[in-house]
């Protein structure tokens, strides 16, 4: 059962087209991740659903609430963790924490979320004295105090250092194991590997790509990268012309393929025929950061044209 339904979704600022006729649902209980580069219409996208923004055209439902008619109910429903928010600077974690919890009839208790957030030390801390990544922490906390149905993270961990960030992974997967159904926009491939039931890769305002993400990288160009040092030199020609193969380069005197499991057989047999000693051999399945820029590849992107800042 779908508790988000997007459905020719379209939004443009000016002569800008931001999303350009989008649709995707998301099953109720899922961690779906929204992927792509600056500018693809990732947040734009996601403050449609959030009821932040007016679509130009274009069906959202939230647990069936409207965003825009029905914005009150749907605020009952859904937590929201923004890419970039702010607090009053003489605010302190303890008071936003209260002053949110207000706004809800039934409120989660926060003990527990800063206790699992590491915010105890600075419940009596001012917002304006935070570091970056304490206000990340506290946004989530605040995200969800109303005990939500669905929760939207846009850039979770962007501010976090690699243990926090780690942490807030298993805080994501046990709100979700708890029956939260939760979008995850994000720039960290590996955390979209690690969290996500499925992911949709925006484009230059368009979904390009919508599967899981085993699925994502085992149909890229290439699904598996083979490195290693010959002792003898190899020529580019016959290793391009192996089964699979998608790209040879070098670095140095390593040679990397790209390619899929015929590639890994062809290789090992042309090691044992040519009695060939591969030094260094690494055999390493692709990854979701492989998959995207293979995906975004091949939508025709000109990344370096892109506009800064996301929409």
């Amino acid at each position: 059962m779908s508790i988000v339904e997007v459905e020719g979704l379209r939004k443009t600022y000016g002569a800008v087209t931001a999303v350009d006729d989008v649709s995707f649902t998301v099953a109720e209980g899922e961690v779906f991740g929204i992927l792509g580069p600056n500018g693809a219409g990732k947040t734009t996208a996601v403050e449609c659903v959030e009821g932040l923004r007016v679509p130009d055209a274009g069906r959202i439902r939230v647990a069936g609430f409207d965003p825009i008619r029905e914005h009150d109910e749907l605020t009952k429903i859904l937590g929201v963790q923004l890419q970039a928010s702010e607090l009053q600077a003489k605010l302190t974690v303890r008071e936003a924490l209260e002053m949110y919890s207000a706004f809800y009839a039934d409120p989660a208790d926060w003990r527990p979320l800063v206790e699992r957030l590491g915010l105890e030390a600075q419940l009596g801390q001012r917002f304006g004295k935070l570091s970056g990544g304490q206000k990340q922490r506290l946004f989530i906390a605040v995200s969800l105090l109303g005990n939500p149905r669905v929760a939207v993270f846009d850039e979770l961990t962007a501010a976090l250092d690699p243990r926090a960030r780690r942490e807030t992974w298993q805080l994501v997967r046990d709100i979700n194991a708890s029956g939260v159904t939760i979008l995850l926009v994000t720039h960290f491939m590996e955390e979209a590997q690690y969290l996500c039931d499925r992911v949709a890769v925006f484009d230059r305002g368009r979904v390009v790509a919508l599967d899981t993400p085993d699925a994502l990288i085992k149909n890229s160009d290439s699904s598996v990268v083979i490195s290693f040092r010959p002792s003898t030199p190899l020529p580019d020609a016959g290793l391009q012309s192996l089964p699979g193969a998608v790209s040879v380069t070098r670095d140095g005197a390593k040679v990397v393929i790209k390619g899929n499991d015929d590639t890994v057989q062809a290789v090992t047999s042309m090691i044992v025929r040519e009695r060939i000693t591969a030094r260094q051999l690494r055999i390493v399945d692709a990854t979701l950061d492989d998959a995207f820029l293979s995906i975004t590849a091949g939508a025709g992107s000109d990344h370096s044209a892109t506009v800064q800042g996301d929409f």
